[in-house]
């Protein structure tokens, strides 16, 4: 595939990038994000105002412009297509959380009922118990993982480490970390979509 002669020299390197990672590099995933991610964090925390989600949705927005790289046309700048997936991802998000924010009150005019103004935030017990189930399946698949992967996302979502946390623990570079589990959760995402669900 050729490349856009009316790209940048900023975004035809990007390309080579992307190409490479396409390819399975590792090393170019890790650039990719160290390019972008804090113009995608800052351009997030603007638009949700709340640095929590804004990192949410930046990890969230690698992992599905990582997942679908091979898509990418070099018809525009690689920028101008993680920035869209980005904010399409972003409108999602505050569209679900308002969606959620709503679902919680009642219809009607009967708002002045004092029941309807308690929630239970409590999981009854077989929300509890279906839970616990999901967990064991997904420590299950998680350790059909390369050890590698395993580490990182037992890390990161069982120990509950920060990324520097992480980085510190097996010697890596953040942003090689953030890559290699943006890859582990694809893994563990595909691996999940196959295996039959018992709930």
């Amino acid at each position: 595939m050729e490349i856009n002669p009316n790209l940048s020299d900023k975004a035809q390197y990007d390309y080579e990038l992307v190409l490479k990672a396409a390819g399975g590099d590792q090393k170019s995933y890790a650039e990719l994000l160290e390019r972008y991610r804090d113009a995608i964090y800052f351009m997030l925390l603007k638009m949700v105002n709340n640095p929590i989600d804004a990192e949410d949705l930046t990890i969230e927005a690698f992992g599905k412009a990582f997942k679908s790289i091979n898509q990418y046309a070099p018809n525009f700048a690689f920028s101008t297509w993680l920035f869209k997936i980005a904010t399409n991802n972003c409108i999602d998000f505050m569209r679900k959380k308002k969606s959620a924010h709503f679902a919680f009150e009642p219809p009607g005019d009967d708002n002045d009922d004092p029941s309807h103004n308690i929630q239970c935030t409590g999981l009854d017990p077989e929300e509890t118990l279906i839970n616990q189930q999901k967990l064991n399946m997904m420590k299950e698949i998680v350790a059909k993982l390369k050890p590698r992967y395993r580490k990182l996302i037992e890390l990161r979502y069982f120990k509950e480490y920060s990324y520097d946390e992480i980085a510190r623990e097996l010697d890596l570079p953040i942003g090689t970390v953030k890559a290699q589990l943006f890859r582990a959760r694809d893994l563990l995402f595909n691996i999940f979509s196959n295996t039959p669900h018992k709930f």
